[in-house]
């Protein structure tokens, strides 16, 4: 058992912080009142190979495995920790990797290229009005096949980066059912474009955090779509999902890691040099031991994160483990990180006195984005546990009988 990076990732991480900190992290205040990523940030993180960087190299991807792709999600939740950035790199990443690894041919050579260079976005929608974590009972929208097209009905929400898919182009993977009748088994994938689509109307939301990034939602009515847009095998579309939802939650796992460890070094600065009673305050035990706390469940859960990255390269590259078992060290991961991130940053907070109510420090901002991932944002601390449970004691033991947790 080996602890120590390889030089290849030592040299990725320097590479990455360097750009985020130099690049990145002056401008998350301007990135957080604006409601908009720069233009030139986007390009920059394109040239440094940043976006969708787990595609093959063959659609301008990096190839990156998942270790390398937790590395990125660290330092980028490092420098911005209103996580906004973070959310673009991860989402990506993410989704762009189930999409290179089931798209059609066609739809891969068409959209990749263009995500992994900036000028398209390609995320996930899955959630509807009636519900996200009850997919099978609370998605309603439906795809039927007429002449050689799929047509498309239906509703999405809650769903990141809306409007950089309507300016940018490029496409949501998007949860239908195609056969009613078969609970998870009738759902199927597909690639939607919402830019220049008449047949699709797209809302947005003001969200509390993580506003350089937009949530929002659309609707389809009658939207035509060609074969090539069917991503993967038909009624498999659950199966491609559940899969994405895994990598994401490692890659939020590792974003959370940074953005904590970025709030516990502004805090031991600000402990070091504010007096109270003669001294620095980080002289005493009441700030002393919860620092200590926190520090090491960042340092507990950054460990578990980065084994859940290695269980996915291993899968993928070797095949020595199952989805299931991915899926319990993601949801473990995805449980513990977001909230261990948000309580670091109320207690800095509470470190910072009056100033960490104002907007003339950054931590409020880390303190609105982490909380997107605690309270649902690619799953529930419930249904995480539900997993977790699952996972170890069988499928037999689900609470919700005849219902398939995601």
């Amino acid at each position: 058992m080996d602890f120590s990076w390889t030089e290849e990732q030592e040299i990725w991480r320097k590479t990455v912080r360097e750009f985020a900190q130099k690049k990145i992290k002056p401008r998350v205040r301007e990135i957080d009142s604006n409601k908009k990523i720069p233009e030139d940030i986007v390009e920059e993180m394109a040239q440094l190979g940043l976006l969708a960087p787990t595609v093959p190299k063959q659609y301008g991807g990096s190839d990156v495995d998942w270790i390398m792709a937790c590395i990125a999600a660290e330092e980028l939740g490092r420098a911005d920790i209103s996580l906004a950035i973070p959310v673009l790199y991860l989402v990506e990443a993410a989704w762009g990797y189930i999409f290179s690894r089931y798209g059609t041919e066609k739809a891969k050579k068409e959209y990749l290229p263009q995500v992994t260079s900036g000028k398209a976005f390609v995320g996930i929608a899955v959630t509807e009005p009636q519900g996200g974590s009850d997919i099978v009972g609370a998605a309603k929208t439906k795809a039927v096949k007429k002449e050689g097209r799929w047509i498309l009905n239906g509703e999405k929400i809650f769903i990141s980066g809306v409007a950089e898919s309507k300016k940018w182009g490029g496409i949501h993977l998007t949860l239908a059912r195609t056969d009613p009748n078969s609970g998870h088994r009738g759902f199927s994938f597909f690639a939607v474009p919402l830019k220049n689509n008449p047949n699709i109307e797209t809302t947005l939301f003001d969200d509390m955090g993580r506003m350089g990034i937009s949530t929002g939602g659309f609707v389809m009515k009658n939207t035509v779509l060609h074969e090539h847009h069917l991503v993967g095998e038909l009624n498999k579309g659950f199966y491609y999902a559940m899969e994405g939802f895994s990598a994401a939650r490692v890659l939020i796992g590792a974003t959370c890691i940074g953005a904590a460890e970025a709030a516990l070094e502004m805090g031991m600065e600000h402990i070091k040099t504010r007096y109270a009673f003669g001294q620095p305050i980080g002289c005493f035990e009441g700030i002393q031991f919860p620092l200590a706390e926190h520090y090491t469940n960042i340092e507990g859960i950054k460990l578990l994160t980065y084994r859940a990255a290695w269980m996915m390269d291993k899968m993928y590259r070797e095949n020595r483990f199952t989805h299931h078992d991915v899926a319990l060290a993601a949801a473990m991961s995805k449980l513990r990180a977001p909230m261990y991130a948000f309580d670091v940053m109320n207690e800095i907070a509470d470190w910072l006195g009056a100033l960490g109510y104002t907007k003339e420090h950054s931590i409020e901002m880390g303190i609105r984005g982490v909380r997107s991932y605690s309270i649902g944002a690619e799953g529930t601390m419930n249904i995480m546990r539900i997993i977790i449970a699952r996972e170890l004691l069988g499928k037999e033991f689900l609470p919700y009988k005849n219902i398939i947790i995601r």
